[in-house]
């Protein structure tokens, strides 16, 4: 009676061992495959920060092209120089498009702050504007000239005032000159150093304004048309993208620039701006 009692038990483990590998068979695997092709990277974000005209348009242009590649552009919009900066490097954003060297560097030398440029896009031909006169020597005695109030521009802004013969600076100061290094100002011109985004809105109230085309083009300037007098097409200040050292070698951002640096985008500066912006690559 045990014997048999033995042999009835060991059919029944038997029995359930066989059933429990045949469930094991018929169950699928449970590994996820990418849809697309095993092996696929996860699309990654990339949070860019712009000012929006023409930095966060071109940026738009290319946005298709890197959710190809796996990299969703995320762009968010500044309507000054001084955050994007800032947010870069706190690390809000992956990289930032608005500014050219000249900046940067200035910005990295006042604020502590590391950041790098990953490569030029286009340059902005810097431009004096007015609605009272039509030409630089119609300005009258005692006129108000307003430029952008930060460092580099405000040099630049300068260095194009001398250019057009209507102020003289100090020998060798170029770029980096500042309202203490004029040396001649026959017409006792005023200037009115204002942060850059404020210039196109006090154009009824001054004779002349020296304006970045970006907050040019967005006040509607065209600055082809428009301005009594620009840069050279060949102004050394080319806007860049701009990223940390951390990250500037980083994928997401080499997909970025490599995407800007195109005969596509190249072509698309060239049909919406009209000579306005032109590339710099």
């Amino acid at each position: 009676m045990k014997k048999r009692s033995l042999i009835v038990l060991f059919l029944i483990v038997a029995l359930t061992a066989l059933a429990a590998c045949g469930k094991q068979k018929a169950e699928p695997s449970t590994t996820a495959t990418p849809a697309s092709g095993a092996g696929e990277k996860a699309a990654v974000t990339l949070k860019v920060g712009a000012t929006a005209v023409p930095h966060a348009e071109i940026l738009e242009s290319v946005k298709d092209k890197l959710k190809a590649e796996g990299v969703n552009l995320e762009i968010k919009v500044f309507t000054d120089y001084v955050l994007p900066n800032t947010q870069l490097s706190e690390k809000q954003l992956d990289a930032n498009f608005f500014q050219h060297l000249p900046y940067l560097e200035e910005f990295n030398k006042s604020k502590g702050t590391k950041l790098v440029s990953v490569g030029t896009v286009h340059i902005e031909p810097f431009g004096g504007y007015s609605r009272k006169v039509k030409a630089v020597g119609e300005l009258k005695d005692g006129a108000t000239i307003a430029i952008p109030n930060d460092p580099s521009n405000g040099g630049r802004a300068l260095a194009l005032l001398e250019k057009n013969g209507l102020i003289k600076l100090k020998e060798g100061v170029g770029i980096a000159g500042t309202a203490k290094d004029i040396v001649e100002n026959k017409k006792n011109f005023k200037i009115k150093e204002l942060e850059a985004a404020m210039l196109p809105r006090v154009l009824d109230e001054v004779d002349l304004a020296l304006i970045n085309t970006n907050y040019a083009l967005e006040a509607k300037l065209v600055p082809a048309k428009d301005a009594l007098f620009v840069e050279d097409k060949d102004s050394p200040y080319a806007n860049i993208i701009a990223a940390r050292e951390d990250n500037a070698k980083s994928d997401a951002v080499q997909k970025l620039i490599k995407a800007l640096q195109t005969p596509e985008v190249k072509k698309f500066i060239e049909d919406k701006y009209q000579g306005s912006i032109l590339p710099a690559f």
